[in-house]
């Protein structure tokens, strides 16, 4: 994905388009956490409804992380070329169609490959709606604070996505859950090409499927290799394809560094404020899914709380960090990054 280049500090301020601008862009963001966070507690219900082992549960969960890894790279790329907003609206209707469909899954299969599609939609929307912000928010200081609110969403909607979620659950059946971005995503569709701008990048060159296929050929087996190794230790499968997805990430990157227009510019990390911002955000998806996973599963197993009892049980971490999000840009113009990342961590 194009980098946006920074504008200059008298650059023209956000008037209350933009910030509607930001409303609309932060639906999706938000759904795409929530719908992470309300599976968490929807996985029992549902397990029993489908008859779902526990292989099959796993892909459940996996699938859509699984998607969204693999093809975040190109879909951003693509949105370079394409126009983002076009992508953003694609993915909408995308998420929207995949979402009622995992809603009346019959079988732990079609629930799977629903939310493979859910993961491909999602992959479109989080650098879509990222790289909007950046063509609607010129100045650098709104441009921080637009930044800010569009991660917070992410927190938020794992904070709403329990406790709807858990309501949901006590009341409806399971399914229900799948439904509730169905209506955000019918919003972002009619209100998206009236307030949101189009952009695209007219430098950059065709899309290189090469690349395309190498980047997925790398990502997905070395996440399956990761998982599977994890699970149930070292084993002669898991184990292959996480050093077929090195191999072919070895070849990935060879590649980039040859291209006039990478899927990924690799210069980026020569900077070493761009290193650690990333492996802080790598660190904390790790840490903060994990910690909700196996919490949401204590909760409602060990401790026989009802969905919403969970929900509440994981409100006080999840407030926290949306504060935490809400708050860095402001600290960040009082405290040194490094100071700030590491006193995160």
């Amino acid at each position: 994905m194009t980098a946006t280049i920074a504008a200059p500090a008298d650059a023209v301020r956000a008037g209350r388009r933009e910030w509607i601008g930001l409303a609309v862009l932060a639906l999706p963001t938000l759904l795409v956490s929530l719908d992470v966070f309300v599976l968490v507690l929807a996985l029992p219900k549902l397990a029993v409804s489908l008859h779902a082992d526990g292989t099959e549960q796993l892909w459940i969960m996996d699938t859509y992380g699984f998607m969204v890894a693999g093809f975040m790279v190109t879909m951003g790329t693509l949105g370079d070329r394409i126009g983002r907003r076009k992508l953003l609206l694609i993915g909408a209707a995308a998420f929207g169609v995949a979402s009622v469909a995992a809603a009346f899954s019959t079988t732990a299969g079609m629930l799977i490959a629903a939310r493979a599609v859910l993961g491909i939609a999602g992959a479109t929307l989080a650098p879509s709606t990222l790289s909007l912000i950046g063509t609607l928010f010129e100045n650098p200081r709104q441009r921080a604070e637009a930044i800010g609110i569009w991660a917070g969403c992410f927190s938020v909607g794992a904070i709403v996505g329990p406790m709807v979620g858990g309501f949901l659950l006590e009341h409806f059946w399971w399914g229900s859950v799948f439904l509730l971005g169905v209506p955000a995503m019918v919003l972002l569709l009619v209100v998206g090409p009236k307030l949101l701008p189009e952009y695209r990048d007219e430098t950059a060159g065709r899309l290189d499927l090469p690349s395309v296929a190498l980047s997925l050929a790398a990502i997905l087996p070395a996440v399956y290799g990761v998982k599977e190794l994890a699970r149930d230790g070292v084993r002669a499968v898991p184990l292959l394809a996480l050093v077929v997805g090195v191999v072919v990430g070895y070849v990935f990157v060879k590649r980039q560094r040859r291209l006039d227009d990478p899927l990924i510019d690799f210069s980026l990390f020569a900077a070493k404020a761009f290193r650690t911002t990333l492996g802080g955000m790598l660190l904390f998806s790790m840490l903060g899914g994990t910690t909700m996973l196996f919490a949401a599963q204590f909760f409602q197993l060990a401790q026989h709380l009802s969905p919403v009892g969970a929900a509440l049980g994981l409100l006080p971490g999840m407030a926290c960090s949306t504060v935490s999000f809400l708050a860095a840009p402001v600290l960040a113009r009082r405290v040194r990054p490094g100071a700030l990342i590491a006193g995160g961590v």
